[in-house]
């Protein structure tokens, strides 16, 4: 979609303004949002609102859409869109109500930015919005069409079936494992490895509030597995509601309300060479993916790298190390932060992959600590990956999608 001549014009001039101010704005916008319309607190993540992750990911969203509008030689917000749209369609996400984040977005842009937003900037800003709504809106139809959703009724009853502690701190799980089939006994969306569904949760007070958990295992015909970490209260962090209520709340046979599994960084088919990079909870995708290498393709190398605090803390070690030892070439490398256990070969201290032989032709897959991803990022960089073949989740509103190549990444 192109961007009028004038609109155009007025973004050019306007841009650098807007990017300076896009967190106030959102920032702004969003408490006003809710004010009006509290029924989306039901969408929308509360404690990525009170870290303002949430205001930070939609102010680089629309400020790397605009720049690429006015800037031929921009990055491709196209891996961006697609990435916002799994997520959205994972939440139930629906186009009416683009009209209600535009009204309350523009609204804060003329308050922030005041006298500043003539009839025309503000004419032009809305034209940026509505192009961005729309693409967004036209691709998260194509995907609920894709996986046949009706997006006014997203959610599927799932039973836990099963739950396991992966790991207990002072005899109380901190990490837990949890089997989900489908109450209505009917087929299990397939799903692959990589991708994530989301819980709406059904809290005690009366709320609900989406979480969303990667599939810790590969494709099974007739259940879902997620593992799930308590996300404990921080100096700058509330406590996770949902995980809480989930750890505590959730015995085997209570019912909870799934998506259909979503997600852009999803294991391939190829014969390449595979890099796994992960830290704490951020093994669960490594897990689905080795899970489902050792199904479908246990020939398959792969390189596996894996930072925990220690081994008391890491999570799913044991089915791990059953699904690489299913692998004819897989090469398994640990770090722990505390002493290392001396039943395990790990190195003691923060990953460090500069000593490691990576393959050329590698693809990686990454998640944990944005801090994390990107300095194992400038590491495999630094070995000659290619930056395209850096594949990467985050948990959470996605604060690098728009700009990773940048200085600070």
């Amino acid at each position: 979609m192109l961007l009028s001549a004038e609109s155009t014009e007025v973004v050019e001039a306007t841009a650098g303004v807007v990017a300076e101010h896009a967190v106030e704005i959102t920032s702004r916008f969003y408490p006003a949002m809710f004010k009006a319309h509290p029924e989306l607190l039901n969408i929308f993540n509360e404690a990525d609102q009170a870290l303002g992750e949430q205001p930070q990911a939609l102010a680089a969203s629309v400020v790397a859409y605009a720049v690429q509008l006015i800037d031929p030689d921009a990055p491709s917000f196209e891996p961006v869109m697609q990435r916002i749209a799994q997520k959205h369609v994972s939440l139930g996400i629906t186009a009416t109500q683009y009209t209600i984040v535009g009204r309350y977005l523009l609204r804060a842009v003329g308050e922030v930015l005041g006298e500043a937003v003539t009839p025309q900037v503000a004419a032009a800003w809305d034209e940026v919005y509505w192009l961005f709504a729309l693409q967004l809106a036209a691709e998260e139809a194509k995907v609920y069409a894709q996986q046949g959703i009706d997006p006014e009724n997203p959610w599927r009853d799932f039973r836990i079936v099963e739950r396991r502690d992966e790991v207990t701190i002072d005899g109380e799980p901190e990490v837990v494992t949890f089997v989900l089939a489908p109450v209505d006994g009917q087929p299990v969306p397939q799903h692959r490895a990589g991708q994530y569904i989301t819980v709406n949760a059904a809290l005690p007070n009366g709320t609900t509030q989406p979480r969303q958990y990667t599939l810790s295992a590969g494709p099974r015909p007739d259940s879902q597995q997620i593992t799930v970490r308590r996300v404990r209260a921080s100096d700058d962090a509330p406590a996770g509601v949902v995980s809480h209520h989930l750890i505590d709340s959730c015995p085997v046979g209570s019912t909870l309300q799934v998506s259909v599994p979503c997600g852009d960084v999803m294991l391939d088919d190829s014969d390449s060479p595979l890099v796994l990079v992960s830290a704490g909870v951020g093994i669960t995708p490594m897990a689905a993916i080795l899970d489902d290498l050792a199904q479908r393709r246990p020939n398959r190398p792969v390189i596996l790298a894996h930072a925990d605090r220690s081994a008391a803390s890491h999570a799913m070690y044991e089915a791990v190390t059953a699904s690489a030892s299913r692998l004819e070439k897989a090469l398994s490398h640990l770090w722990y932060e505390e002493a290392a256990d001396e039943s395990r070969s790990a190195e003691q201290g923060l990953m460090d992959l500069s000593s490691l032989e990576i393959p050329g032709d590698a693809q990686v897959f990454m998640c944990g600590p944005l801090p994390f991803m990107r300095q194992a990022r400038r590491t495999l960089l630094d070995k000659g990956v290619a930056p395209e073949a850096i594949r990467y989740e985050v948990f959470g509103p996605d604060l690098w999608a728009q700009n990773p190549d940048s200085a600070a990444a």
